[in-house]
């Protein structure tokens, strides 16, 4: 059995190393490790949105492709 120490992926078209992440690390890893908060983003997974109440249970793998979508509020000033 090989064990995969990083985790790589590729997040919004450029793909990334992440060295702190190991296989089968949750999406809610992920997200904190970037820093994000997690009420101001959207996630697609491989394809399919991710519902927020499941990143904690959505495991990651090496080749995994995610776009994340921030949402910015604006108003008049």
């Amino acid at each position: 059995m090989v064990i995969c120490r990083d985790m790589n992926v590729t997040i919004n078209g450029e793909e990334r190393d992440l060295p702190e992440l190991a296989s089968g690390a949750k999406l809610a890893d992920l997200i904190a490790l970037l820093g994000l908060k997690g009420d101001r983003i959207a996630v697609e997974h491989n394809g399919t949105i991710a519902a927020r109440g499941g990143w904690n249970v959505a495991a990651l793998n090496p080749g995994d492709k995610l776009e994340i979508v921030h949402f910015v509020g604006g108003g008049l000033v």
